[in-house]
């Protein structure tokens, strides 16, 4: 597939080249002004896309796509973006909305781009080969890392934090590039794996399991609680001795009752514990964070 048709339109891939900025940044922008939208694994075009001459090509090996007049770089809206900017782990946050600012810094220094220390996030020897620069917080003095926008597009940075978001890409990129797309829909693994390599029941666990790894805590899965009978703990955490259990929604009269034996076994033997929601996934930094601060564990 060429990236210009025979009427000379351009895919957005396409046309983010010609424009010279992230491809990902193009798809956010042209998403955050309601030209498109993602519904399911295909972008699809909205009103005020079509108004402004996008369209559909069809492909036998890519399927349909969107494509734009090739003069659309003239827009005033597209003429505006600059390819030299520069994001923060904050700002991280457009292409993945499902993580905090902390799990994104985390994820960045698990790959070894960014490192904390008592003074913030400092840079890497790997990450200034990725086009990272140091700075400090003109209000706190903290130091923390810029990237250029392109760290977006970076296949492994694009991995690893669609794994902790819960975005898994699709297997071939809609408009047969080789750039990922961040903004693939979610779908779950067939095997819930964590960043560390441990096997997890649920995608719950795996979520809670990834956190406490990128807080660097040691922890165990599926530990027997100090007790004769054999009941076990989603999670344990040798320092701080706290154990953590994951409940989904949909428990059933069994999960229950587990529950409330789990409850009454830490409450008679005073054993610091944790307990998880489904309904907290998208906080878990808070749930998480501020239990374990509680045992005087800081992360």
């Amino acid at each position: 597939m060429s990236d210009e048709d025979g009427e000379g339109k351009l895919s957005t891939t396409a046309l983010a080249r010609k424009l010279e900025i992230p491809v990902q940044q193009l798809f956010a922008t042209l998403r955050d002004y309601g030209w498109i939208q993602r519904r399911g694994d295909t972008w699809v075009l909205l009103p005020k896309g079509e108004f402004e001459g996008g369209s559909y090509q069809q492909s036998k090996r890519f399927g349909r796509y969107i494509v734009w007049p090739a003069n659309l770089g003239h827009h005033p809206l597209l003429a505006a973006l600059e390819s030299n900017q520069r994001i923060t782990a904050a700002a991280m946050r457009r292409y993945y909305p499902r993580l905090h600012t902390r799990q994104i810094n985390r994820a960045l220094a698990e790959i070894g781009l960014q490192q904390h220390t008592i003074i913030g996030w400092e840079l890497t020897p790997l990450g200034k080969t990725m086009g990272g620069q140091q700075s400090e917080s003109e209000a706190t003095g903290a130091f923390y890392v810029t990237w250029p926008h392109e760290i977006v597009d970076n296949p492994v940075v694009h991995r690893e934090l669609s794994r902790q978001s819960d975005q898994f890409p699709a297997a071939e990129a809609a408009e047969g590039d080789s750039a990922p797309d961040l903004f693939a829909s979610a779908s779950r693994p067939a095997q819930c794996e964590g960043v560390d390599g441990h096997i997890l029941k649920t995608p719950l666990q795996m979520l809670v399991c990834n956190w406490l790894y990128l807080a660097q805590l040691a922890h165990a899965c599926h530990r027997a609680l100090p007790v004769e009978e054999l009941i076990y703990a989603d999670f344990y955490l040798p320092v701080g001795n706290v154990y953590i259990d994951c409940w989904e929604q949909a428990s059933g009269p069994a999960e229950m009752r587990q529950r409330l034996r789990k409850r009454d076994i830490y409450s008679s033997m005073n054993l610091r514990s944790l307990e998880v929601d489904e309904d907290d996934v998208d906080r878990l930094d808070e749930v998480l964070g501020r239990g374990l601060l509680a045992f005087g564990i800081r992360c």
